[in-house]
């Protein structure tokens, strides 16, 4: 029955669609028959919404509404900014909680890396080397594309915008906080995460009976915020819809291709990315290519499908296992990337962010855009558990160059399927690098196991 409501559902708003396009490029056709079109199709979305009770589905169906609601009635849309106000609010309320806890637990919790020895210090190393990689490819191919320009930002969000010019002395000085409830409340993002980093080196350096109440403590509070994100984003659908109704409301439908470029663009940086830095690097570590694809197909699909990339972490460990990695290696390389290696999530974030000034028409220097994949690098530690925690990330960042935040909301409308995309390769990641790690210890026993151990991901060396 789900099955048929949606393939209606589909009918509906490609045939709304196609009336749309030949009214505006071959035939005018009435705008009573185009309107009831479009919200027939938007009230069977609804009904196949209820029926699936899924946060995504109705992230979808309010994009799709509030573009009508923006189209149709754009005096009530202007009136719809409050809405995302809201929201705004409550996921700015998310982010410094946030980074100090997952930044200081898990700077503290790996206070270990001393006994683990060179194998940590080639995981870090490869970590950072690698996400800036995935940093880089995705500001250069962002600024190839342009997605974002054109994009018309309401008027509103460009109140406040005007630079200021400071002096190298004033920009470094800028990096580093007086007063921490000072950077917290204006919004100092990197403040707040050089504070975090030596808190956390702070931490690590306490002997362990003093360590362990306050590291519990930012423990909990991560997974407190964490769950805190949660129940804010069961507000999106109302927040997106508002903020695209207004937008569309203030300056048209023009946005809406915008966005669609900048899924084209992710993905095309992704398989660029997977192609060029991520295959080479197995190839020279000489990771069995067939037998890796095979071990890695059910975590990456898990991590597709779930938008999650905890979710595939028990299947994917298990995967690195039974392809002949050794259980401690696995047991730190595998989480220790988690929180250092997202490589798909580094590079959506510096998409996302150049396309956020990109619509607001604000020209960033090559120097003020690697000052932000800077900033990115480091911001987005530690939450590629959570769906949509990059929202809060990217929130964060945009706010602390005085970028406009409409634009950010707009981009949770396709949150959902960027999410599977940079998921996925997170996941990709974290399995080739533990088995990369395991190669230069020479622990890698991956050429005892045979293909059917790997499959089975519980896979035994032979002795």
């Amino acid at each position: 029955m789900t099955k048929r409501l949606l393939l209606f559902v589909v009918v509906l708003l490609t045939l709304s669609a196609v009336l749309s396009a030949v009214s505006h490029w071959v035939s005018p056709l009435p705008t009573n028959a185009l309107v009831a079109a479009r919200w027939l199709a938007i009230l069977a979305s609804c009904v196949y919404g209820f029926s699936r009770r899924s946060l995504t589905t109705w992230i979808f169906i309010a994009m799709f509404g509030g573009a009508a609601i923006g189209h149709d009635w754009p005096q009530v849309a202007l009136n719809l900014r409050v809405i995302s106000m809201i929201f705004l609010r409550l996921i700015k309320a998310i982010v410094a909680p946030l980074l100090f806890a997952t930044l200081v637990s898990g700077i503290a919790a790996h206070s270990d890396l001393k006994r683990v020895g060179r194998m940590g210090i080639k995981a870090i190393v490869y970590f950072e080397a690698v996400t800036t990689l995935a940093l880089l490819i995705g500001l250069v191919a962002i600024n190839v594309s342009r997605a974002g320009a054109g994009a018309k930002v309401p008027a509103a969000s460009r109140e406040g915008l005007a630079g200021q010019k400071v002096s190298a002395t004033d920009t470094i000085l800028h990096i580093f906080p007086e007063n921490l409830a000072k950077s917290v409340s204006e919004g100092q993002i990197l403040q707040l995460v050089v504070f975090s980093i030596v808190f956390g080196i702070a931490l690590a350096m306490v002997r362990e009976s003093r360590r362990l109440p306050l590291l519990n403590f930012t423990e909990s509070l991560a997974e407190t915020m964490f769950k805190f994100t949660n129940i804010v984003m069961y507000f999106a659908p109302f927040g997106v819809g508002a903020a695209i109704a207004y937008t569309v409301g203030s300056t048209g439908t023009g946005i809406l291709l915008n966005l669609a470029k900048l899924l084209i663009t992710l993905y095309v940086a992704l398989f660029v990315f997977v192609g060029g830095v991520l295959l080479p690097i197995a190839l020279l570590a000489g990771v069995p290519l067939r037998r890796f694809v095979a071990a890695v197909a059910e975590p990456v699909s898990i991590a597709f499908a779930t938008a999650n990339s905890e979710a595939a972490l028990p299947r994917a460990m298990a995967a690195m296992e039974g392809m002949g990695v050794p259980r401690p290696v696995v047991a730190f390389v595998m989480p220790t990337g988690y929180s250092f290696n997202l490589d798909g999530s580094t590079l959506y974030l510096s998409l996302a962010s150049i396309f956020v000034a990109q619509a607001a028409g604000i020209h960033l220097s090559v120097g003020q855009q690697l000052l932000m994949m800077l900033i990115l690098m480091l911001t987005s530690k530690g939450v590629a558990g959570v769906s949509r925690a990059s929202l809060v990330i990217l929130l964060g960042t945009v706010g602390s160059f005085g970028l406009p935040v409409e634009p950010v909301f707009i981009l949770l409308g396709i949150d959902q399927l960027m999410d599977m995309g940079r998921t996925s390769v997170n996941v990709l990641g974290n399995c080739l690098a533990t088995v990369v790690i395991a190669r230069w210890e020479g622990d890698f026993g991956g050429d005892q196991l045979t293909q059917s151990s790997i499959m089975k991901g519980r896979g035994i060396p032979s002795t």
